[in-house]
């Protein structure tokens, strides 16, 4: 598995890659703490621990052009394009040189994460000069109990973690949907919120591209600004958005919503055509079950993944992993879908709405992921906590790979913690008997397998959790600062605590988040397609 198996792409023509209208998936495979620390603007992340159950998610045609980076030395991309190469991906690429060879062919790095999506929301608040409220001002309206709504516009369970005092959940993908079930009054002010400030943006400019006549704002900087404002936020709130809508709105929510499509050059096909495109060798689709987490659970449709519509916008990067892609999307009523398109469309996305999705005979079939290679019946094994004691009396390696910081909270005594890229530093593995500690197993075994062929005789896999740990009698120890933050490769501490009471950690996430319109250049600005009529 050396570097020279692999073709080497300098910086200077992967940039005009990502700018050549081909597809093109550009992975990054170093953990997620290094890739949030800097990385490419267009790339995607798909860790090395975790890498074969990511990228065929991210990328399920195997043909397509792919990129990867990685350490300079191209070391880990090496190992990684062997893994990719077991899946069957033809066509991969290490970028030469890596993060520091792209710095210094001039191209900029980003910090962060979901960085395309992040970039535009910032753009949208320009094009379309979103109205917005400030955190005092908004306080100010609540005491004096105005008529008000406040949406927040995360997902259930960002909104309880910390919310707006009186804010309803209505992620915003639902807006379309739900709006006016939520707010029956034209007099009454509609105020967004999200954590920081793409979704909330997003949110409040998606109901006013929609024709909604209310007064509409979005919550400057979100609960972090309100927080930054020294105002008091709230923990576990409950209040959300009917889960039925009222079918007497129905019609005209569809409306609105197709003229919004339309207007921003949206296709609408049905299950003919996107079965013809799901077969298409030459091209990669992805079909994106838009509806909210409840509706998804009781049943989608073949070769469909689970995408929030306000998600799918504010994460794109997390759902779809190729440059050039067609994306195809979908809810019940042609409402969410058609909305949440338009944002897709002005992303720079070739995207569809499927009108008869639950309607269609569908004749495609869901694929079957596999991580490559398949795994002896005696290579390793799971065992229970109660099984530890025993088991450790005949091991001579014991490994911890469980996220650095649940690590340093509590771990079992003697144990070392690894990732699986690091696994290939430990000592001479031939013939070690290993035992494996996990919360997830399918990770677990992915790091057995890298253990496996280094020389590991036996791998025992233990994934129970700490109380179950404590309950069987087993030791446990902390260990506050071991791993260092520097070995803490899997954390992102550049996000670190700005939720959890730390001012400079909020102000900082903010600053960043402003600020990426002065990084990023012409070519990734003009990838963008706002409507004429708001510039």
């Amino acid at each position: 598995m050396i570097k020279d198996q692999y073709k080497l792409v300098a910086p200077a023509t992967l940039k005009s890659w990502l700018h050549d209208k081909k597809e093109i998936a550009l992975v990054d495979v170093r953990e997620h703490g290094q890739y949030g620390e800097e990385h490419l603007f267009y790339v995607i992340s798909a860790p090395y621990s975790k890498l074969e159950l990511e990228v065929q998610r991210l990328v399920p045609r195997k043909t397509v052009r792919l990129v990867l980076v990685g350490d300079d030395a191209n070391e880990l991309t090496a190992r990684a394009a062997h893994r990719l190469t077991q899946l069957g991906y033809t066509e991969i690429y290490l970028l030469d040189g890596g993060i520091t060879q792209w710095k210094l062919a001039g191209y900029q790095v980003f910090a962060g994460v979901n960085l395309p999506s992040k970039a535009f929301g910032e753009l949208a608040e320009h094009a379309f000069h979103t109205p917005r409220i400030t955190a005092q001002a908004l306080n100010a309206k609540i005491a004096a109990n105005e008529d008000i709504v406040i949406l927040d516009g995360r997902p259930y369970s960002e909104y309880q973690k910390m919310s707006i005092p009186t804010a309803a959940c209505c992620p915003n993908g639902e807006l379309p949907l739900r709006i006016d079930d939520l707010v029956v009054r034209p007099e009454t002010t509609i105020v967004i919120n999200c954590a920081g400030r793409t979704r909330s943006i997003i949110g409040a400019q998606t109901l006013i591209n929609l024709g909604i006549k209310n007064n509409i704002l979005a919550l400057e900087n979100g609960t972090q600004g309100w927080y930054l404002a020294d105002l008091k936020l709230d923990h576990g709130a409950t209040q959300k958005y009917p889960e039925i809508a009222n079918p007497k709105n129905l019609l005209a929510q569809q409306v609105r919503a197709k003229a919004l499509a339309e207007k921003n050059n949206v296709m609408f096909v049905d299950g003919v055509m996107v079965e013809r495109w799901l077969t298409d060798e030459t091209r990669t689709t992805f079909l994106c079950d838009v509806r909210s987490p409840e509706e998804f659970v009781r049943g989608t449709i073949p070769k469909a993944q689970h995408t929030p519509g306000g998600q799918l916008v504010q994460a794109t990067d997390q759902f779809i992993g190729v440059r050039g892609a067609r994306l195809i999307v979908f809810d019940e009523e042609n409402v969410r879908a058609p909305a949440m398109a338009s944002w897709l469309a002005m992303m720079g996305w070739e995207v569809a709405v499927l009108t008869n999705a639950f309607s269609h005979q569908w004749t495609v079939k869901p694929e079957h992921l596999h991580a490559g290679q398949k795994r002896q019946a005696d290579q390793w094994t799971v065992i229970s906590a109660e099984q530890l004691n025993s088991a450790q009396a005949s091991a001579t390696l014991y490994l911890d790979i469980r996220p650095s910081i649940k690590y340093r909270e509590a771990h079992l005594k003697n144990f070392i913690w690894s990732l699986r890229p690091k696994l290939n530093t430990l000592p001479s593995l031939t013939g070690a008997r290993v035992i494996l500690v996990a919360d997830d197993l399918a990770l677990a075994e992915l790091a057995a397998l890298e253990l496996s062929e280094s020389g590991a005789s036996q791998i025992q896999i233990n994934k129970d959790t700490v109380q179950q740990w404590q309950a069987a009698g087993l030791e446990l120890t902390a260990s506050p600062t071991s791993p260092s933050d520097e070995e803490s490769i899997d954390y992102l501490f550049f996000v670190h605590d700005r939720h959890e009471g730390n001012r400079a950690a909020a102000m900082r996430y903010l600053e960043w988040e402003i600020n990426l319109l002065n990084q990023i250049d012409e070519q990734e600005r003009q990838s963008y397609r706002f409507p004429a009529t708001t510039a």
